[in-house]
């Protein structure tokens, strides 16, 4: 069924992304600036950039999301916990971490799931109390995996249930695509949600995920994208769009 969309809705979808190893903290305090003025959903970063965006986010609505184990995933489990509760602490109020994809190719799942199930858990902890859950992001790397693979990985989320599935880092082989998006939100349980990210430069693109069944759009090129249709809004003299 067709969902309605104004411009705020579509700007609130919006992970606002900057995750370079060179980012000054000038590159960070635009990126939030941008945020409160697009009024973006998140700004996606490192987690040692936390208490710096959380500062400058603060009094907004807007949210610090911190990566963890990014962008490979190859950290243990203690780790990831380690530093998921280290950007909670130091502000941060989403988290999005990488699955460790060698134990997803040699078929560990019970390793998997249980990574999974500890970072969800520090998450949920973390939220008691507060006016409202910290999401928690599962990044899935889908260039890297078989059909087979990611299937199996929308069935562990289905039962540990994190707020959100995710295709991409944005720094491997290959981004999202349609028809990861179309095949994700076939196999998750419907109170598990879609993030798409890497590789969606334009407002075609970013159309393109949310009508495949994404519920948030990651991406560093949100302010060209909303432009973009900011323009399209005014020319057909419209206030909101079906997708």
């Amino acid at each position: 069924m067709a969902q309605r969309y104004t411009l705020d809705d579509l700007a609130r979808m919006v992970d606002h992304t900057n995750l370079h190893a060179d980012a000054t903290e000038a590159d960070m305090k635009k990126l939030c600036d941008e945020a409160k003025q697009y009024h973006f959903k998140m700004v996606a970063i490192n987690s040692g950039q936390s208490a710096r965006c959380a500062a400058f986010l603060a009094g907004t609505d807007i949210h610090t999301g911190a990566a963890i184990g990014f962008p490979l995933g190859q950290t243990s489990i203690a780790s990831k916990v380690f530093e998921t509760r280290d950007a909670l602490a130091n502000g941060a109020n989403e988290i999005d971490y990488v699955v460790n994809l060698t134990e997803v190719k040699d078929g560990n799942w019970a390793y998997v799931q249980d990574e999974m199930e500890q970072i969800v858990a520090v998450c949920r902890e973390a939220s008691e109390g507060q006016p409202e859950p910290i999401p928690c992001k599962v990044i899935f790397e889908n260039c890297l995996l078989t059909d087979d693979e990611k299937i199996k990985l929308c069935e562990i989320a289905s039962v540990v249930k994190p707020t959100f599935i995710k295709t991409s880092t944005g720094f491997s082989t290959g981004g999202a695509t349609v028809e990861d998006v179309k095949l994700m939100r076939a196999h998750v349980s419907n109170d598990v949600q879609v993030k798409a990210a890497g590789g969606i430069r334009t407002a075609d693109a970013f159309l393109d995920m949310v009508r495949a069944g994404a519920t948030r759009i990651g991406c560093s090129a949100g302010i060209p994208i909303m432009e973009e249709l900011r323009r399209r809004f005014a020319e057909a003299g419209v206030d909101a769009i079906e997708l």
